[in-house]
């Protein structure tokens, strides 16, 4: 691995020399480590590029990582990677992505991640995507996630973005069974002339299923968000879906809900709050020694903490 895939590494999955588990660092489309352990099977496609990732019925505490970097300009990286999580399980699963650009030519990742969970089973999803690099060329991420859960299973999904990312679109659908729950939150923030684009689907087919998707952004400069959000209660089941959304400069963020119930039992909720900072929250900042500059930067981060 090079420097760069180690700063990279760092910031998206916390890297720190080696992992704590199975792991496969993808690098510039090649796989530059990989290591399987006693119940957590990790498998090259022959189809296709990527993974199978296998995890045994019922094993519990154990982590994932599967990183890519794009470490220079002019990479067009796509990766298929498909999750099989055994009945009883409960892992994390950290999957960030980085990419650096040092020239005029854009790079970008796109990887296609499918979650298959068996009754019972828990996943926690966390994901960092990160853009770095003084080149020109754009840093683009392209991220799609597809889930089925089963039975009384349960995935939460945890993205966050919040430098460097030129153009981002976010394709997240998601097919629950009797019993099983979701959760999706998402933290971006944008500026410059950045787009970030977000859009969830929810099925939820099983009765007594339940969805909460969140989404909190920050637009700054000339950048642009859309954020859509779709819930299709097709039984007794309850389905929530939130976005918060700070605005500065010229930015500009869409938010559109479509919630569909196809039972009278299904219940759902939709919120949405778009604006700028209060001012009276600089000013209490202010009287405690923040200039203006460091105030905003302060509610920004609790925002998206």
């Amino acid at each position: 691995m090079n420097n760069i895939t180690e700063q990279l590494l760092e910031i998206v999955s916390d890297f720190k020399g080696s992992f704590d588990g199975a792991f496969n660092i993808r690098e510039d489309s090649q796989c530059a480590g990989r290591q399987s352990t006693e119940h957590i099977q990790i498998i090259s496609k022959t189809d296709k590029p990527g993974i199978d990732i296998k995890v045994a019925p019922h094993t519990v505490g154990e982590k994932v990582y599967i990183p890519a970097c794009v470490t220079h300009s002019d990479v067009n990286d796509l990766v298929y990677n498909d999750f099989y999580i055994g009945e009883g399980a409960d892992v994390v699963i950290v999957a960030g992505c980085g990419v650096h650009t040092e020239g005029e030519e854009s790079s970008q990742h796109n990887g296609i991640h499918r979650f298959f969970l068996e009754k019972g089973a828990r996943v926690l999803y966390l994901e960092k995507h990160i853009g770095i690099g003084g080149g020109t060329g754009e840093r683009i991420i392209n991220p799609q996630t597809y889930m089925e859960l089963a039975e009384d299973s349960y995935m939460e999904m945890d993205t966050t973005q919040i430098k460097g990312v030129d153009s981002t679109n976010r394709q997240t659908k998601a097919i629950l069974q009797k019993g099983a729950k979701v959760v999706i939150k998402e933290k971006i923030m944008t500026d410059g002339s950045q787009v970030a684009k977000t859009n969830f689907e929810v099925d939820l087919d099983g009765e007594g299923s339940g969805a909460h998707l969140l989404s909190r952004s920050v637009a700054k400069g000339h950048s642009h968000q859309v954020f859509r959000s779709i819930i299709n209660g097709n039984t007794q089941c309850s389905g929530h879906s939130e976005c918060d959304a700070i605005i500065m400069d010229h930015g500009v963020v869409q938010a559109i809900p479509e919630l569909t119930a196809h039972d009278i039992d299904a219940a759902l909720i939709h919120e949405a709050a778009i604006g700028k900072i209060a001012g009276e929250q600089i000013t209490k900042l202010m009287t405690l020694g923040l200039n203006e500059t460091q105030a905003e930067q302060k509610i920004i981060e609790g925002f998206l903490k």
